[in-house]
Protein backbone atom coordinates (compact mmCIF):
# COMPACT_ATOMS: atom_id res chain seq x y z
CA UNK A 1 0.00 0.00 0.00
CA UNK A 2 1.23 3.46 -0.91
CA UNK A 3 -0.14 6.68 0.58
CA UNK A 4 0.62 10.25 -0.53
CA UNK A 5 -0.46 13.36 1.38
CA UNK A 6 -2.11 15.77 -1.08
CA UNK A 7 -3.40 18.32 1.45
CA UNK A 8 -2.38 19.14 4.99
CA UNK A 9 -1.88 22.28 7.08
CA UNK A 10 1.85 22.07 6.28
CA UNK A 11 4.18 21.13 3.45
CA UNK A 12 7.46 19.28 3.81
CA UNK A 13 10.58 21.46 3.74
CA UNK A 14 11.92 22.07 0.22
CA UNK A 15 8.76 20.71 -1.40
CA UNK A 16 6.80 23.50 -3.06
CA UNK A 17 3.21 22.47 -2.75
CA UNK A 18 0.06 24.23 -1.55
CA UNK A 19 -0.96 23.82 2.09
CA UNK A 20 -4.30 24.66 3.65
CA UNK A 21 -6.03 23.77 6.95
CA UNK A 22 -7.62 20.68 5.45
CA UNK A 23 -6.81 17.08 4.54
CA UNK A 24 -6.60 14.85 1.48
CA UNK A 25 -4.62 11.71 0.75
CA UNK A 26 -4.14 9.49 -2.31
CA UNK A 27 -4.00 5.74 -1.67
CA UNK A 28 -2.88 2.95 -3.96
CA UNK A 29 -3.83 -0.47 -2.61
CA UNK A 30 -4.40 -3.89 -4.14
CA UNK A 31 -4.54 -2.45 -7.66
CA UNK A 32 -7.09 0.24 -6.72
CA UNK A 33 -6.69 4.04 -6.68
CA UNK A 34 -8.49 5.81 -3.84
CA UNK A 35 -8.81 9.48 -2.92
CA UNK A 36 -9.49 10.00 0.78
CA UNK A 37 -11.06 13.43 1.35
CA UNK A 38 -10.69 16.40 -1.01
CA UNK A 39 -9.61 19.27 1.22
CA UNK A 40 -11.18 22.75 1.11
CA UNK A 41 -10.21 24.05 -2.34
CA UNK A 42 -8.59 22.80 -5.53
CA UNK A 43 -5.22 22.55 -3.78
CA UNK A 44 -5.38 18.74 -3.82
CA UNK A 45 -5.69 18.80 -7.62
CA UNK A 46 -2.77 21.19 -8.06
CA UNK A 47 -0.58 19.19 -5.70
CA UNK A 48 -1.55 15.92 -7.40
CA UNK A 49 -0.58 17.36 -10.79
CA UNK A 50 2.85 18.35 -9.42
CA UNK A 51 3.23 14.80 -8.12
CA UNK A 52 2.17 13.30 -11.48
CA UNK A 53 -0.91 11.70 -9.87
CA UNK A 54 -3.81 11.57 -12.34
CA UNK A 55 -7.03 12.12 -10.39
CA UNK A 56 -9.09 11.56 -13.52
CA UNK A 57 -8.43 7.88 -12.95
CA UNK A 58 -9.81 6.82 -9.59
CA UNK A 59 -11.72 3.79 -8.35
CA UNK A 60 -13.08 5.24 -5.10
CA UNK A 61 -13.42 8.48 -3.17
CA UNK A 62 -13.77 7.99 0.58
CA UNK A 63 -15.06 10.78 2.80
CA UNK A 64 -14.03 10.91 6.45
CA UNK A 65 -16.97 13.21 7.24
CA UNK A 66 -18.88 16.12 5.74
CA UNK A 67 -16.97 19.20 6.95
CA UNK A 68 -15.75 21.94 4.60
CA UNK A 69 -12.05 21.09 4.97
CA UNK A 70 -12.67 17.53 3.77
CA UNK A 71 -15.44 17.83 1.15
CA UNK A 72 -15.46 21.23 -0.54
CA UNK A 73 -12.85 20.01 -3.02
CA UNK A 74 -15.52 17.66 -4.42
CA UNK A 75 -16.83 20.51 -6.59
CA UNK A 76 -13.41 20.90 -8.20
CA UNK A 77 -13.06 17.14 -8.74
CA UNK A 78 -16.47 17.01 -10.43
CA UNK A 79 -15.36 19.91 -12.63
CA UNK A 80 -12.09 18.10 -13.40
CA UNK A 81 -13.96 14.98 -14.57
CA UNK A 82 -16.56 17.04 -16.45
CA UNK A 83 -13.82 18.72 -18.45
CA UNK A 84 -12.22 15.33 -19.20
CA UNK A 85 -15.54 14.25 -20.75
CA UNK A 86 -15.73 17.44 -22.79
CA UNK A 87 -12.21 16.97 -24.15
CA UNK A 88 -12.54 13.20 -24.67
CA UNK A 89 -9.66 12.56 -22.28
CA UNK A 90 -9.25 9.22 -20.51
CA UNK A 91 -11.04 9.11 -17.16
CA UNK A 92 -12.66 6.67 -14.77
CA UNK A 93 -15.61 7.73 -12.63
CA UNK A 94 -14.96 6.70 -9.02
CA UNK A 95 -17.59 5.56 -6.56
CA UNK A 96 -17.97 7.85 -3.55
CA UNK A 97 -18.07 5.96 -0.24
CA UNK A 98 -19.45 7.83 2.76
CA UNK A 99 -21.61 7.61 5.84
CA UNK A 100 -25.32 8.45 5.21
CA UNK A 101 -24.99 11.68 7.24
CA UNK A 102 -21.96 12.93 5.29
CA UNK A 103 -24.07 15.03 2.91
CA UNK A 104 -26.49 16.43 5.47
CA UNK A 105 -26.32 20.16 6.06
CA UNK A 106 -24.09 21.11 8.97
CA UNK A 107 -25.04 24.58 10.15
CA UNK A 108 -23.25 26.97 12.49
CA UNK A 109 -24.87 30.25 13.61
CA UNK A 110 -23.32 33.30 11.88
CA UNK A 111 -21.31 31.00 9.57
CA UNK A 112 -24.00 29.06 7.74
CA UNK A 113 -23.14 25.82 5.95
CA UNK A 114 -19.97 24.05 7.09
CA UNK A 115 -20.94 20.76 5.46
CA UNK A 116 -20.66 19.67 1.83
CA UNK A 117 -21.12 22.59 -0.57
CA UNK A 118 -22.51 20.24 -3.24
CA UNK A 119 -25.58 18.11 -2.52
CA UNK A 120 -25.69 14.34 -2.75
CA UNK A 121 -28.36 14.64 -5.46
CA UNK A 122 -26.24 16.86 -7.72
CA UNK A 123 -23.03 14.96 -7.05
CA UNK A 124 -24.75 11.72 -8.07
CA UNK A 125 -24.98 13.10 -11.63
CA UNK A 126 -21.17 13.00 -11.74
CA UNK A 127 -20.18 10.00 -9.60
CA UNK A 128 -21.88 6.87 -8.27
CA UNK A 129 -22.48 7.20 -4.52
CA UNK A 130 -22.58 4.40 -1.95
CA UNK A 131 -23.70 5.35 1.56
CA UNK A 132 -23.29 2.84 4.37
CA UNK A 133 -23.54 2.75 8.14
CA UNK A 134 -21.60 -0.52 8.18
CA UNK A 135 -17.99 -1.28 7.19
CA UNK A 136 -17.36 -1.54 3.44
CA UNK A 137 -14.38 -3.55 2.15
CA UNK A 138 -13.09 -1.83 -0.98
CA UNK A 139 -10.37 -4.40 -1.54
CA UNK A 140 -9.32 -7.60 0.21
CA UNK A 141 -7.31 -5.50 2.68
CA UNK A 142 -8.77 -1.96 2.66
CA UNK A 143 -11.93 -1.21 4.64
CA UNK A 144 -14.06 1.90 5.10
CA UNK A 145 -15.17 1.69 8.75
CA UNK A 146 -18.27 3.93 8.63
CA UNK A 147 -20.07 4.33 11.99
CA UNK A 148 -17.56 4.35 14.86
CA UNK A 149 -18.86 3.12 18.24
CA UNK A 150 -18.12 5.67 20.97
CA UNK A 151 -16.53 3.34 23.52
CA UNK A 152 -14.50 5.74 25.68
CA UNK A 153 -16.06 8.34 27.95
CA UNK A 154 -13.25 10.88 27.47
CA UNK A 155 -13.60 11.50 23.71
CA UNK A 156 -16.01 11.58 20.80
CA UNK A 157 -18.79 13.46 22.57
CA UNK A 158 -18.30 16.98 21.18
CA UNK A 159 -20.91 18.63 18.97
CA UNK A 160 -20.24 21.19 16.24
CA UNK A 161 -23.21 23.16 14.94
CA UNK A 162 -26.58 21.71 14.04
CA UNK A 163 -28.19 19.44 11.48
CA UNK A 164 -31.11 20.54 9.29
CA UNK A 165 -33.65 19.43 11.88
CA UNK A 166 -32.05 21.61 14.57
CA UNK A 167 -30.46 18.78 16.54
CA UNK A 168 -26.80 19.17 17.58
CA UNK A 169 -24.37 17.59 15.16
CA UNK A 170 -22.29 15.02 17.03
CA UNK A 171 -20.46 13.96 13.85
CA UNK A 172 -21.84 10.42 13.59
CA UNK A 173 -20.53 10.48 10.00
CA UNK A 174 -16.89 10.73 11.14
CA UNK A 175 -14.95 7.64 10.14
CA UNK A 176 -11.68 6.23 8.76
CA UNK A 177 -9.99 3.83 6.36
CA UNK A 178 -7.96 0.85 7.56
CA UNK A 179 -5.46 -1.16 5.54
CA UNK A 180 -4.74 -4.63 6.83
CA UNK A 181 -1.07 -5.33 6.09
CA UNK A 182 0.91 -8.41 7.12
CA UNK A 183 2.69 -6.37 9.81
CA UNK A 184 -0.54 -4.94 11.22
CA UNK A 185 -3.00 -2.12 10.61
CA UNK A 186 -2.49 1.25 8.93
CA UNK A 187 -5.33 3.54 10.01
CA UNK A 188 -6.08 6.67 7.95
CA UNK A 189 -8.23 9.31 9.63
CA UNK A 190 -9.58 12.68 8.58
CA UNK A 191 -10.32 14.58 11.78
CA UNK A 192 -11.16 11.81 14.29
CA UNK A 193 -14.19 13.63 15.69
CA UNK A 194 -15.39 10.18 16.76
CA UNK A 195 -12.31 9.94 18.99
CA UNK A 196 -8.96 8.61 17.85
CA UNK A 197 -8.96 5.87 20.50
CA UNK A 198 -12.52 4.87 19.56
CA UNK A 199 -11.45 4.62 15.92
CA UNK A 200 -8.44 2.44 16.73
CA UNK A 201 -10.52 0.11 18.90
CA UNK A 202 -13.11 -0.35 16.17
CA UNK A 203 -10.40 -0.86 13.53
CA UNK A 204 -8.92 -3.64 15.63
CA UNK A 205 -12.34 -5.27 16.02
CA UNK A 206 -13.28 -5.08 12.33
CA UNK A 207 -9.87 -6.31 11.14
CA UNK A 208 -9.30 -8.91 13.84
CA UNK A 209 -5.84 -7.83 14.98
CA UNK A 210 -4.35 -5.65 17.73
CA UNK A 211 -1.14 -4.78 15.88
CA UNK A 212 -0.94 -1.15 14.75
CA UNK A 213 1.73 -0.17 12.24
CA UNK A 214 0.78 3.48 11.70
CA UNK A 215 -2.00 6.03 12.12
CA UNK A 216 -2.08 8.86 9.57
CA UNK A 217 -4.23 11.99 9.65
CA UNK A 218 -5.90 14.42 12.04
CA UNK A 219 -6.39 13.33 15.64
CA UNK A 220 -8.79 16.17 16.65
CA UNK A 221 -6.57 17.12 19.58
CA UNK A 222 -6.64 20.92 19.47
CA UNK A 223 -6.84 22.83 22.77
CA UNK A 224 -7.70 19.48 24.30
CA UNK A 225 -8.84 19.23 27.89
CA UNK A 226 -6.13 17.79 30.13
CA UNK A 227 -8.19 14.74 31.09
CA UNK A 228 -8.69 13.72 27.44
CA UNK A 229 -5.07 14.33 26.51
CA UNK A 230 -3.71 12.36 29.48
CA UNK A 231 -6.02 9.42 28.81
CA UNK A 232 -5.22 9.50 25.08
CA UNK A 233 -1.49 9.45 25.78
CA UNK A 234 -1.96 6.58 28.26
CA UNK A 235 -3.94 4.69 25.63
CA UNK A 236 -1.18 5.08 23.03
CA UNK A 237 1.46 4.11 25.55
CA UNK A 238 -0.35 0.78 25.96
CA UNK A 239 -1.15 0.48 22.25
CA UNK A 240 2.49 0.74 21.16
CA UNK A 241 2.02 1.59 17.46
CA UNK A 242 5.20 1.38 15.40
CA UNK A 243 4.78 5.04 14.41
CA UNK A 244 2.30 7.90 14.13
CA UNK A 245 1.83 10.52 11.41
CA UNK A 246 -0.44 12.94 13.27
CA UNK A 247 -1.29 16.09 11.30
CA UNK A 248 -4.05 18.52 10.30
CA UNK A 249 -6.12 19.00 13.50
CA UNK A 250 -3.51 17.63 15.93
CA UNK A 251 -2.15 20.51 18.01
CA UNK A 252 1.47 21.03 19.02
CA UNK A 253 0.77 20.27 22.69
CA UNK A 254 -0.79 16.93 21.72
CA UNK A 255 2.11 16.06 19.42
CA UNK A 256 4.63 16.79 22.17
CA UNK A 257 2.64 14.67 24.64
CA UNK A 258 2.30 11.78 22.17
CA UNK A 259 6.01 12.00 21.33
CA UNK A 260 6.81 11.11 24.93
CA UNK A 261 5.33 7.61 24.42
CA UNK A 262 5.31 6.99 20.65
CA UNK A 263 7.43 7.35 17.53
CA UNK A 264 5.66 10.39 16.06
CA UNK A 265 6.84 11.48 12.60
CA UNK A 266 6.71 14.69 10.58
CA UNK A 267 3.88 15.07 8.06
CA UNK A 268 3.26 17.48 5.22
CA UNK A 269 2.02 17.76 1.66
CA UNK A 270 4.16 15.61 -0.60
CA UNK A 271 4.92 12.95 1.99
CA UNK A 272 4.76 9.45 0.52
CA UNK A 273 4.51 6.40 2.77
CA UNK A 274 4.89 2.79 1.67
CA UNK A 275 3.83 -0.25 3.67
Amino acid sequence: MKLTILVDNNTLIDHYFIAEPAFSAFIEADGKRILFDTGYSNAFLKNAQKLAIDLRKLDFIGLSHGHVDHTWGLFHLAQHHFEARLENLPFHSPTIIAHPQAFQSKLVPNLGEIGSIISEQKLAHHFPIKLSEEPVWLTENLVFLSTIPRSFDFEGHDTIGFLDDGTPDNLIDDTAFVYKAKEGLIIIVGCAHAGICNIVEYAKKVCGTDRIVDIVGGFHLLQTEENQLVKTVNYFEQLKPLKLHACHCTGLQAKIALASVTNIQEVGVGLTLRY
